[in-house]
């Protein structure tokens, strides 16, 4: 079983776009907009103090009636947010992600943000195991 530091290494681009909870909502919409993304980790200082994410917007903004240009991320986004260390595993984190409702988990060691898993990341992976576990069976079978 792959961990979270195996599966941040494997993934193409590391970049994490973060942004700050004194922003604007726009500000928010136009990067996730621009980069494709789904939410982004808020970080004040070094530390990851929440989270943005389309289902914020949709919930507390588009549904209450609030104004992007207006509200700052601070009074929108989801926190305390919750993490994972490098030490987990595809399992924990896919458990955490289904327990809690979650389609990303930032990955946070000694205070620092890594980087960010996405729910399609640990099934892109889950599936990778499952093939080769299938493939070394059919070898096993075939007694190669």
């Amino acid at each position: 079983m792959k961990s979270v530091a195996q599966l941040l290494n494997a993934k193409p681009d590391q970049q994490v776009y973060t942004i700050t909870p004194d922003a604007v909502v726009l500000d928010a919409l136009r990067l996730m907009a621009e980069k494709n993304l789904g939410g982004l980790p808020v970080v004040e200082g070094n530390q990851v103090v929440g989270f943005f994410s389309e289902r914020d917007y949709a919930r507390r903004m588009a549904l209450q009636g609030r104004s992007s240009a207006d509200t700052t991320i601070r009074e929108v986004m989801t926190a305390p947010v919750i993490t994972v260390d490098t030490h987990l595993n595809i399992d924990k984190c896919m458990s955490i992600m289904t327990e809690r409702h979650l389609r990303h988990l930032p990955v946070v060691e000694n205070g620092e943000l890594l980087g960010l898993l996405s729910i399609g990341d640990l099934v892109k992976a889950a599936i990778a195991e499952q093939a080769d576990l299938i493939q070394q069976l059919e070898q096993y079978i075939r007694g190669e």
